[in-house]
């Protein structure tokens, strides 16, 4: 249920994804102005949705993807045995709600993990242009297909990775994201907790407080609660690459 106090709030504006400033990183990548305005015209609504506040569950309906404008999203499931696991999480940028095309229902929950916007883009309306807009459909295909590759290595972390090595692995990730979107690649505020990245890792709690510690204590992080400092990016790429030859 939506938390009644924190709406979910739709609100009509013109996007004009020409003039984003992340429209590299999410579908109008060298796209003409006429094409970034019929784009413009499918894009018509954007979503705020308050910290922990969900902006689809799993069994909704699916009808639009969501691309996110500002603030950050976990994504989870639920086990029989009702433990929720996190699947991902997703920053300015990079979309929401791909797991819905199959089935014409979500089969994850989104929830933000502080107040963020998405731009609501109508999925029939974009499948409609992308069969008439090349570079459009291409994007799109890239933007799966990196998803995709995102899945794959989550299942290498998990599969042959050891505690470490996986939350090496998980910081490195961000900074590489948030670098993309013009931000420091050294300095971060961790939005989720670190029993959210346990989950996502499939690391218990301690194991992961453990090794942020030993991170800390071999000079690798600099960490005061959720504001990490990499002091030593090769250090952590080393752990990875050494994983990686392992695992070979």
């Amino acid at each position: 249920m939506q938390n009644p106090t924190h709406p979910i709030r739709l609100e009509p504006f013109k996007v004009a994804c020409s003039g984003c400033n992340l429209r590299e990183l999410c579908l109008p990548v060298g796209m003409s102005t006429e094409q970034l305005d019929r784009l413009d015209a499918i894009v018509a609504t954007r979503r705020t949705v308050a910290r922990g506040d969900a902006l689809f569950h799993a069994g909704d309906a699916f009808a639009s993807l969501y691309a996110v404008r500002t603030g950050f999203f976990k994504t989870g499931v639920s086990s029989e045995d009702g433990r929720d696991q996190v699947t991902g999480f997703h920053m300015a940028g990079e979309l929401l709600g791909l797991d819905g095309i199959g089935t014409d229902r979500h089969t994850c929950d989104a929830v933000a993990l502080e107040d963020s916007q998405v731009c609501v883009i109508g999925y029939h309306q974009l499948e409609d242009l992308s069969r008439e807009l090349t570079d459009l459909q291409r994007q799109f295909h890239r933007i799966m297909s990196r998803e995709i590759v995102r899945d794959h290595g989550v299942m290498l972390l998990l599969g042959s990775m050891r505690a470490e090595e996986r939350l090496a692995a998980f910081l490195l990730n961000l900074t590489q994201r948030l670098r993309a979107r013009g931000f420091s690649g050294s300095e971060l505020v961790l939005r989720m907790t670190r029993e959210e990245i346990g989950s996502y890792l499939g690391l218990k709690l301690e194991t992961v407080s453990r090794a942020f510690s030993k991170f800390q204590d071999d000079g690798l992080l600099e960490v005061k609660q959720r504001q990490i400092r990499v002091l030593n990016a090769d250090a952590l790429q080393a752990l990875v690459n050494g994983s990686a030859c392992g695992a070979a």
